[in-house]
């Protein structure tokens, strides 16, 4: 008697767990439905969509928290020429999305094959073909490790950079960013960087303000992220 009490037990566990599943997959569907038809409407914290879609998503530990995603595809909606995104996830998908009904090129990097193939599924699902999902492991650089990008291959004026990658304990954390892509990033370049909360992201951005020459600002209450410009001197060069 007890044993079927603990196989019934079971049974009805990995019943609530299907459903559970099903009926994100249905919440993140309809949330995409109104994402796709009115990116621009989706701009302020605490937007319904927004937060249905980070629920869909099923990654709430990880996923970047409405505030930062919000901000991407508010910068994402003006940005001045093609993204690049470090890491990938949920924003990878709106981003992308953004970039495909403005025509533009949205490089999203990752280093987890697994949590690739999750991404390019939802992008294959709803058509967005605007993003190159560039997965390779993290390359070492000495000082810090970052993603093994194809330099050649890539863009020469980014306009937008959403930085939510590689993840805490990588040596040098996000620092790769600035020494790897700097002669990419175009003057006027917005940089989100996320996790603001962190010590090791402020030391980061710290470090970026001196070696970029801009001022960088706190955005955000809950888990804040850090933005930042690339200045331009009289020529219209980067600083």
């Amino acid at each position: 008697m007890a044993r079927t009490r603990i196989r019934d037990s079971i049974g009805l566990a990995r019943i609530r767990r299907r459903l559970r599943v099903a009926y994100r997959d249905v919440v993140f569907r309809r949330a995409m439905r109104r994402f796709l038809k009115d990116p621009a409407a989706c701009t302020t914290p605490g937007n319904r969509v927004v937060m249905d879609l980070i629920y869909g998503w099923a990654n709430e530990q990880w996923s970047a928290l409405d505030e930062f995603l919000v901000g991407c595809i508010d910068h994402a909606l003006t940005a001045p020429g093609p993204i690049l995104e470090c890491g990938s996830g949920l924003s990878t998908i709106l981003v992308g999305a953004i970039a495909k009904r403005r025509g533009q090129c949205h490089w999203a990097l990752a280093h987890q094959p697994e949590w690739a193939a999750k991404v390019k599924t939802c992008l294959d699902r709803y058509k967005i073909d605007s993003v190159v999902l560039h997965t390779q492991p993290l390359k070492s650089h000495g000082e810090f490790s970052w993603y093994d990008v194809p330099l050649e291959s890539m863009p020469d004026g980014f306009g937008l950079v959403v930085c939510d990658g590689p993840p805490l304990g990588t040596p040098g954390g996000r620092y790769g960013l600035v020494p790897i892509m700097r002669e990419r990033l175009k003057p006027g370049c917005v940089i989100l960087l996320d996790d603001a909360q962190r010590t090791e992201e402020r030391a980061i951005a710290q470090r970026w303000e001196i070696e970029l020459g801009v001022s960088l600002k706190s955005v955000g209450l809950l888990r804040p992220y850090i933005e930042m410009t690339l200045n331009r001197t009289e020529d219209g060069a980067a600083v």
